[in-house]
C-alpha cells in the first residue's frame, strides 16, 4: 500500500519516539504527543514500526524536552506554533496592536502608528508566503525583502486593489517621518478599514481559515458614534494644505474604477429606513453577495464605459501573456469569452447582453471592450494547467 508522504514520520520524530519508548512511555501517549499540530496524524502502527527498527538512534534528553515544549506551544484556537509560525503570529499581533491603538481614546498619533504597524504585519505575512515557496527573502547584504518590493513581484498573491491600498498606506507611513498628520485620521478611515479586511482575507486564503482575526476583531476599526450634525461638521472641516497634498498623492495615476475598488478603500453608505423591531437599522453585507451587488447597482455612480472597460481584445491578449508568462492567443481569447458566456456571438439580436463584470457592448461602433477584472479572471484560469487545457480544447 502506498502511504501518504505527509503522514510519514520524519527521522527526528522517530528518534524522539525511540527515546520516549526507552523512558517507558505507552504507545497511545506517544501517539497523542506526536499528533499535536500535525496536518496528517499517525496511528499506533507507526510507533510500533519505530520500536522494532534497530537502526534508529534515540534522541537526547535535551532534544526530547525541547520537542515536548514545542508541541505544547500550539495555540488551540489558531493552530499556530511559537517556534514554527513566528512570522504569522507576529503579523497577527501587529494587526491587532494597530487596531487597538487606533481605537484607543488615549492615543493621539493614530494614523502614524497604524500605518507603521500595518507595514510590519503585511511584511511578515508575505515573508512567510515567499519562504514557504523557497523564495530567498534575505539578500547577500543581510537585508530582507521590503513590502514594496514584494508588491511589485509578478508572483505576488495579492490583487490589484489590495496592492493599491498598501501603496497608499506606504505613502502615509513615509510622510509620518517628515510631517504632522494632525487630526486627519478620520480622512483615511476607509483606507485603514479596507487594509484590515484585506489582511484577514489574505491570511485566511494563504494559510487557512483557522487563523482568522474575525473572532478577535468583529469589526477591524470600530465605527465611532456620530450624529448627523457631527457628520455635517466633519464634511466642512478644513484640512491643512499639506494633508490635502498627501491625500492627492494617494490616488495619483489611479483610474476611477481603481479608486472605487472596495479592496482599496472601504465605504459604508448609511440610509434611514422604517423597519420592524426585529431588524437592525444598520446592516452590513458582503460587496460580492447578491444583496451587495443589488445595493451597488443603486448607489454606485454610473461612469463612462471607457474608464471601466478600457481593453480591446488585442490588449487583453497582450496583458494576459505578459502577466501570466504563458502563450495566450486571440483564438484562446475567443474560446474564453464563448466558454464563459461573457458576450453574445457576432450578429446576435441583442449584442448588449454581456456579463457586465467583464465586458460591455458599444453601439456607436459595434464592438466590445473588456475590464481589468476580465484580464485578472483569465490570468487565474490559465495559471491552472488543467483549466487552461480545458479552455484550449473548447470548440468554438
Amino acid at each position: 500500500m502506498i502511504r501518504n508522504k505527509n503522514g510519514a514520520l520524519t527521522y527526528e520524530e522517530k528518534c524522539i519516539i525511540k527515546a520516549l519508548l526507552n523512558q517507558g512511555w505507552r504507545n497511545q501517549d506517544i501517539q497523542a504527543l506526536v499528533n499535536i499540530g500535525r496536518e496528517a496524524t499517525i496511528n499506533s502502527a507507526r510507533i510500533t514500526e519505530t520500536k522494532n527498527d534497530a537502526t534508529i538512534i534515540a534522541a537526547s534528553d535535551e532534544a526530547v524536552e525541547f520537542f515536548k515544549i514545542k508541541k505544547n506551544s500550539y495555540d488551540p484556537k489558531t493552530g499556530l506554533n511559537l517556534f514554527d509560525h513566528e512570522r504569522l503570529i507576529r503579523a497577527r499581533e501587529a494587526m491587532v496592536l494597530g487596531v487597538q491603538v487606533f481605537n484607543s481614546p488615549a492615543m493621539r498619533f493614530k494614523s502614524e502608528v497604524f500605518t507603521m504597524l500595518m507595514n510590519v504585519a503585511w511584511t511578515y505575512l508575505l515573508h512567510e508566503y515567499y519562504e514557504r515557496r523557497n523564495v530567498r527573502i534575505v539578500g547577500k547584504d543581510g537585508r530582507s525583502l521590503l513590502l514594496s518590493q514584494m508588491l511589485d513581484r509578478q508572483d505576488c498573491p495579492l490583487s490589484k486593489g489590495v496592492k493599491d491600498n498598501l501603496k497608499a498606506l506606504k505613502i502615509l507611513r513615509d510622510d509620518v517621518e517628515h510631517k504632522l498628520l494632525g487630526r486627519a485620521d478620520i480622512k483615511w478611515l476607509g483606507l485603514f478599514q479596507a487594509c484590515c479586511l484585506n489582511f484577514d482575507k489574505a491570511i485566511c486564503d494563504l494559510f487557512g481559515d483557522q487563523i482568522t482575526l474575525s473572532h478577535d476583531l468583529s469589526f477591524a476599526l470600530q465605527f465611532t458614534k456620530m450624529n448627523l450634525e457631527q457628520l455635517t461638521t466633519l464634511n466642512r472641516y478644513e484640512i491643512p494644505a499639506h494633508i490635502d497634498a498627501v491625500d492627492a498623492r494617494l490616488t495619483e495615476g489611479m483610474t476611477e474604477s481603481q479608486i472605487a475598488d472596495l479592496e482599496y478603500q472601504f465605504r459604508v453608505i448609511y440610509t434611514l429606513d422604517a423597519v420592524t423591531k426585529s431588524r437592525a437599522h444598520f446592516q452590513f453585507v458582503q460587496p460580492h453577495s447578491v444583496e451587495g451587488k443589488d445595493i451597488r447597482n443603486v448607489l454606485v455612480q454610473h461612469k463612462l464605459a471607457d474608464h471601466l472597460y478600457p481593453h480591446k481584445p488585442g490588449d487583453v491578449v497582450t496583458l494576459v501573456q505578459k502577466k501570466a508568462g504563458k502563450v495566450f492567443t486571440k483564438h484562446n481569447h475567443t474560446q474564453a469569452w464563448r466558454k464563459f458566456a461573457v458576450r453574445p456571438r457576432k450578429g446576435a439580436t441583442q449584442p448588449e447582453n454581456t456579463k457586465h463584470d467583464y465586458c460591455v457592448y458599444h453601439a456607436a461602433h459595434n464592438d466590445y471592450t473588456y475590464s481589468d477584472r476580465w484580464v485578472e479572471y483569465l490570468i487565474e484560469q490559465i495559471s491552472d494547467e488543467q483549466k487552461f487545457m480545458e479552455l484550449k480544447s473548447f470548440r468554438i
